[in-house]
C-alpha cells in the first residue's frame, strides 16, 4: 500500500487448550521463535514472544494489511501443528480457542516489552487466570467468565 505509513503496537496473550502445563522449558523458547517467524513471515515486526508453561505473550508491529483475527488464527494453527511435528508434547497439541489482544502508544512500548521479558518472574506469584483477568480489567473490556476459560472435562 504505497504511501500508507502506520503504528500499531499490539499485544496478543493466548492459552494453551486448557490451560495445561504442556510448554516445557527444555522446548519452550523454540516454540516461541517459531512463532515469531510466523508473525514476521505473514509480514508483521515481531518485537518479543514470551511466556511461561500455560500461556503465550507476543508483542507485535501489526501491519494493516492483514487482520489480527486472521494473523491469530494462521499462527496458532501453524505452530501447535509445528509443536506436534516434532513430537514436543506426548500428547496433541493445541491453543485454547481465543486470544486477547491489547494496544499500546509507541512510549508504552519499553515497559510492555520489559513486561513480556519478565515473564516467569511475574508468574511467580500471579496464574494466569489472575493476569489475563486483570489485562481485560485495565483495558476496560467487558466479558462474561464463562466464557474466558475452556476448562478440561
Amino acid at each position: 500500500m504505497a504511501n500508507t505509513y502506520t503504528q500499531i503496537y499490539i499485544q496478543t496473550v493466548f492459552a494453551v487448550q486448557y490451560r495445561e502445563a504442556a510448554l516445557r522449558e527444555d522446548f519452550r523458547q523454540k516454540v516461541f521463535g517459531y512463532i515469531g517467524e510466523l508473525i514476521n513471515d505473514n509480514g508483521h515486526k515481531t518485537l518479543i514472544v514470551n511466556g511461561v508453561y500455560d500461556h503465550v505473550h507476543c508483542l507485535i508491529g501489526l501491519k494493516p494489511n492483514q487482520s489480527l483475527s486472521d494473523l491469530m488464527k494462521d499462527v496458532k494453527s501453524r505452530s501447535s501443528k509445528w509443536i506436534n511435528q516434532q513430537k514436543f508434547s506426548n500428547h496433541r497439541f493445541e491453543w485454547q480457542e481465543g486470544y486477547g489482544a491489547f494496544s499500546y502508544s509507541r512510549s508504552q512500548m519499553d515497559s510492555v516489552y520489559k513486561y513480556i521479558q519478565n515473564q516467569e518472574q511475574h508468574h511467580g506469584n500471579r496464574s494466569f487466570r489472575e493476569e489475563y483477568l486483570q489485562f481485560l480489567d485495565i483495558f476496560e473490556i467487558p466479558f462474561d467468565e464463562r466464557y474466558i476459560f475452556k476448562e478440561m472435562m
